[in-house]
């Protein structure tokens, strides 16, 4: 699966674009602060999504998911700490791709347990069959 072909990662690659704007704005002695950590956390996003890819399997595809979601997590609760001390204004940019990053994230997991349990369920159905074949040979 190639992680560019997912809105997920697309999504969550506009977030970055917009959190580097946003946070020219907040002052220079937040540097090696919030800045510092906003950028680290946005940037996490669509590098876990990328490399849980990359993966052999859904699994750790998924653990990535949950991994760039905690990560969103953190981006939001930073932006809500740059609003509350008056850094920046409300950026409805940033706010609405927050919101569509973690539904999206949200969804593709859904998604990727859903096909996981579609698969485990077919796998089982597939050796009982060729389990009962098996017996049915040996007779």
């Amino acid at each position: 699966m190639d992680h560019k072909d997912l809105d997920v990662w697309k999504k969550s690659m506009d977030l970055v674009a917009s959190i580097y704007k946003l946070t020219l704005n907040i002052p220079d002695s937040e540097k090696f602060g919030l800045i510092s950590q906003m950028r680290r956390s946005v940037i996490s996003i669509p590098s876990n999504i990328a490399e849980g890819a990359a993966r052999k399997g859904d699994k750790e595809l998924i653990q990535f998911i949950h991994i760039a979601l905690g990560s969103l997590s953190e981006l939001e609760t930073q932006y809500l700490i740059t609003l509350r001390l008056g850094f920046v204004k409300v950026n409805v940019e940033v706010e609405e791709l927050l919101v569509t990053v973690k539904k999206l994230l949200l969804g593709f997991k859904k998604y990727l347990a859903k096909n996981k349990l579609i698969m485990t369920n077919y796998h089982q159905i597939f050796d009982a069959h060729l389990s009962s074949l098996t017996k049915n040979d040996s007779l």
